[in-house]
């Protein structure tokens, strides 16, 4: 069969890719916005709780469970969150005790605000009250890993220069959800309470993002454009905006501002639609893009339906079940999650919008079906739009597309499986790109190999977040490096991080036998490093194994280590051939032995970012290392992996 070409490289398709198309800012005026705009008095995005027909019959299980679950929170003790709390942040790197007590604090003040729109009795009120004032009392709103880091602010935030990262926009978010829903309880009480709200929205969150440019708003400055932080935040400023802000001049302005916001993150967006954060991250970039979508169309009559027709917002969607290698995996470079959860109810909801039945088809196998009340108040009005769809979620048809080849130019990321619709057999994915990407790890060159959807040769992902994740001190964490990942070591030097250190020569390929990749990934080492080129071929061959081969050419032969991961025990077989015990199965992974000696080590999981490797591999983390016995100028090597045995027991991962 003739052979069919995904791409020769990124140059075709780059020149597909629109400049500055403002698909979010270009139709209409600031003034065209405040005669579309819903009035504030006049909008109901959803029933109102006066609206009892409806919460008295909308999902009267899931109703239950959350006023099973908000009566006992009655009476809670709201707690504070200390100083030295956010001071652990500079002091041992630990974020996580700040945001436990912060995001605890707003999931039983949402619980109780849902609770009491299912009641309606008023037996929640006062918690919520309370809960209002507690909240409003905080010094910062968001996270303590996200101060500035500075002499002067050092993990206690300036109180009077409030600026605004995720949670905040979060909390300000869930606070107009209260006020939408309860505004009339609060009223009764005292006109304070929604005074309150409005006044500390505006002062932390409405008055700095009309005045203040937030870094997140654009691209970096090194030219790396802006990450999910930039509709994430947008979704939430705009929420809240469209709920509180009673001057409808501000209101116009502000969602003109979100608009130009948003097409800082759009207009640089690849046309394939990759996203460089990975699956994991998906959530809060496209899919979050698809949020504010959602919201302005309910504010405004569908005045930007237009989007959702746009052929890179389609693709910008699609990337999530493009990405994925069996029912519970997903390719996982840099800091994306092996296993990351699936929204199924927004994700077919997005199928839905940009008319992909496989994407619906995908979200609706992932839809929740046991009616619990809602965890967690990052994203909030994902809930409300899914409430009213469930009827429909319950008849949709349910199936997982798992294509057989995908190829983003952009990202420079392949994926390939035995059979199309089946995770059985080889999946093989891997990456080119700089490493100056968003979540970046060192890891240009990198690959993947599963088998039967588990793994076999992996990509650890990202550990715990803490201190040193975003500081200059990342590339000290070991998984972030790429002598952790399936990269070699020449002559002692490892990948450095920057945009300048990256593939070339990128191509992809695929025919009915084989799917290859290959690149030469020399640019992403040092100058001191010696390598003239190091062309590496990624290649599935379909029912039988997975190949990897490099074309070495050195001008120092000093030194040279192929790494290899696994999350599976390994053992030598014979010179040459290795055996990873996977799980439920054995690998045969081969190796020139004429030229490498392999060892294996078991990576050492003590500190505090290794938790999150646990979680995700369990204390199960391998690496193999291919070490030349005499390197040469120029030389090749290869590797193979195929399945062995079926074994009796699987492993503990």
């Amino acid at each position: 069969m003739k052979k069919k070409l995904f791409l020769l490289g990124c140059c075709l398709f780059a020149a597909l890719v629109s400049p500055a198309q403002n698909l979010m800012s270009g139709r209409y005026t600031e003034q065209d916005l405040h005669t579309r705009l819903i009035p504030r008095d006049r909008w109901e995005p959803f029933p109102g709780r006066s609206n009892r027909k409806v919460w008295t019959t909308v999902d009267t299980a899931l109703a239950a469970k959350t006023i099973q679950l908000a009566t006992s929170y009655l009476h809670y003790e709201w707690p504070g969150i200390p100083a030295t709390t956010s001071l652990l942040i500079v002091r041992t790197g630990n974020r996580r005790d700040y945001q436990e007590i912060a995001n605890k604090k707003r999931e039983v003040l949402a619980t109780l605000m849902m609770a009491e729109v299912y009641e309606d009795k008023g037996r929640f009120t006062d918690d919520i009250i309370n809960g209002i004032w507690s909240v409003c009392e905080e010094t910062f709103w968001g996270a303590s890993a996200h101060l500035p880091r500075s002499k002067e602010i050092s993990g206690l935030a300036d109180a009077a220069n409030p600026f605004v990262e995720l949670f905040s926009a979060e909390t300000a978010e869930l606070l107009g959800w209260v006020d939408y829903f309860m505004g009339d309880k609060l009223d009764a009480v005292s006109p304070q309470i929604r005074k309150r709200i409005y006044d500390e929205t505006n002062r932390r969150i409405f008055t700095p993002l009309m005045t203040k440019h937030h870094g997140w708003m654009g691209d970096s400055g090194s030219g790396r454009r802006p990450n999910n932080w930039n509709p994430w935040i947008s979704s939430n400023w705009l929420c809240a905006v469209l709920l509180l802000e009673h001057d409808e001049n501000k209101r116009a302005a502000a969602v003109s501002k979100i608009l130009h916001t948003l097409d800082q993150f759009l207009n640089p967006y690849p046309q394939d639609g990759g996203c460089d954060e990975g699956p994991g991250y998906w959530s809060g970039a496209a899919a979050s893009l698809y949020d504010n979508i959602c919201l302005l169309n309910l504010a405004t009559s569908n005045a930007f339906q237009y989007v959702l027709a746009d052929e890179k917002v389609k693709h910008m969607a699609q990337f999530i079940y493009k990405a994925q290698i069996s029912e519970n995996y997903f390719i996982d470079f840099a800091d994306a999650d092996p296993r990351p959860g699936m929204n199924g109810a927004l994700i077919y909801r997005f199928g839905k919008d940009v008319k992909d039945p496989d994407m619906m088809r995908f979200g609706a196998y992932y839809v929740r079906t046991e009616h619990q009340p809602w965890r967690g108040t990052y994203m909030y009005y994902r809930n409300l739009f899914s409430l009213f769809m469930q009827d429909e979620f319950s008849h949709a048809e349910k199936s997982l597309p798992l294509l057989a080849n995908t190829w983003w130019p952009d990202l420079q990321v392949m994926t390939a499986r035995d059979k199309a619709g089946d995770s059985k057999g080889f999946y093989v994915a891997a990456k080119g790109g700089n490493n100056d990407e968003s979540h970046n790890h060192n890891d240009v060159g990198n690959f993947i190999v599963y088998y039967d959807g588990l793994p076999v040769l992996i990509d650890v992902g990202r550990g715990t977040y803490t201190a040193r994740t975003f500081s200059d001190k990342r590339y000290d964490i070991w998984f972030n490096c790429s002598d952790y990942h399936n990269l070699p070591t020449v002559n002692g030097y490892t990948q450095r991080p920057g945009p300048a250190y990256k593939a070339t020569q990128v191509s992809s390929a695929n025919n009915t036998g084989a799917s290859t990749m290959q690149l030469n990934i020399a640019d992403a080492y040092p100058k001191e490093a010696g390598i003239s080129s190091w062309n590496r071929t990624v290649q599935l061959k379909r029912n039988q194994k997975a190949v990897i081969e490099d074309q070495v050419a050195l001008t120092k032969t000093d030194s040279l280590t192929q790494h290899l991961m696994t999350c599976f025990p390994v053992e030598i077989l014979s010179p040459g051939v290795l055996v990873i015990h996977g799980e439920g199965r054995d690998y045969q992974l081969t190796y020139p032995a004429a030229k490498l000696n392999a060892s294996i080590e078991k990576v050492t999981l003590t500190k505090m970012e290794d938790e999150g490797i646990k979680q995700k591999w369990g204390d199960n983390i391998y690496r193999i290392n291919l070490k030349a016995i005499k390197p040469s100028a120029k030389e090749k090597y290869t590797y193979t992996v195929t399945p062995l045995r079926v074994t009796a027991s699987a492993s503990g991962l």
